[in-house]
């Protein structure tokens, strides 16, 4: 493995790259390429000589120190054991040339709190890319570990495009609603897992379609799940798994406030926006599962921006939002 002293500019964080690592042998893909027939030239043939093309080295990145996560335990107050866990993680990989080692992450709790937010935000203070992997919509095991190239459409699976198609070594994958994967007698959707998440057996991971060994032991795995019962106890044994409770009010207001902010500081519109919300709106927001806020904040926005006033006002957020209960947080 090669150091270097560089940064990806996809970096938001500028964080320097560690070093770079193979991700799988060219030898292994030229013995491949060598063996396919004539009429074997399809999607195999060009995915070998896009393999060869792009190289075997990808960015295997780490923060220079730990990182100042104040800014994330603020907006996500009901991740803060997970944040700790993280900030473990990333304080054994300083002054060493070794990586992030993070044991694989299962977050459970009730739909709409964030989940898969958070997901996002660890892979920006990592500086890593992220790929997402929707369970609930799968019916066979290939999305993983991808489909043999004798059958018709097959393809790669979504460890395979992160790692060979991606930029980095170590990206965050994470496996959304791993409670809800469905399969029938013949594909287990999670199979692939048994060996992705033990970081010994992920150094090896074989996609089905391209059957070149990849390393896998450098992913940083998320799965989160709302109900851990319909989940093999094999793979929750190979997670740190967290019960993510839905935010208190407080917590709620305050994780309501930096959307707020945080949407007028992505926008060039919101510099026609007062610099802080109203109370009573954010009595309002708080009422709302955090994945909800989001969209009623944009429609409050774009309501208020109509009347030309550069405050939201409750009546601006959705009419929807003005009707619910108070069942977005703990009491």
């Amino acid at each position: 493995m090669e150091s270097r002293n560089v940064v990806p500019p996809s970096s938001a964080f500028h964080l320097p790259v560690a070093q770079m690592r193979r991700v799988f042998q060219p030898e292994d893909v030229e013995r491949k390429l060598a063996k396919l027939q004539g009429d074997e030239s399809g999607n195999l043939h060009s995915t070998y000589r896009r393999m060869l093309e792009r190289g075997p080295q990808r960015f295997q990145v780490k923060p220079s120190g730990v990182p100042d996560m104040a800014g994330l335990y603020q907006t996500l107050p009901n991740f803060t054991e997970v944040l700790d866990d993280v900030k473990r993680h990333v304080a054994l990989s300083q002054d060493c040339p070794d990586g992030i080692e993070v044991t694989p992450i299962l977050l459970l709790g009730p739909p709409g709190i964030g989940k898969t937010h958070f997901a996002k935000k660890l892979s920006e203070l990592l500086g890593t890319g992220m790929t997402l992997v929707p369970m609930s919509s799968m019916t066979a095991g290939w999305l993983l570990s991808g489909s043999s190239s004798q059958w018709r459409g097959a393809k790669p699976g979504k460890v395979f495009e992160a790692l060979v198609d991606g930029e980095y070594a170590n990206p965050v994958i994470v496996v959304d609603e791993i409670d809800k994967a469905s399969g029938d007698a013949q594909y287990d959707p999670l199979g692939a897992l048994y060996s992705l998440l033990e970081h010994d057996t992920a150094r090896a991971f074989t996609d089905e379609f391209a059957e070149v060994a990849i390393d896998a032991s450098q992913v940083i795995w998320i799965t989160t799940a709302n109900d851990e019962r319909s989940i093999p106890a094999p793979i929750l044994n190979r997670m740190n798994v967290f019960e993510v409770a839905a935010p208190s009010l407080d917590a709620a207001r305050q994780i309501a406030r930096n959307m707020y902010q945080g949407i007028r500081s992505e926008h060039g519109w919101g510099e026609h926006f007062a610099a802080e919300p109203q109370d009573d709106v954010l009595d309002h927001l708080a009422e709302l599962p955090p994945r909800d806020m989001r969209r009623a904040l944009m429609t409050g926005f774009g309501n208020a921006r109509l009347e030309r006033r550069e405050t939201l006002r409750v009546t601006d957020l959705p009419k929807s939002v003005l009707k619910k209960g108070q069942i977005g947080f703990l009491q």
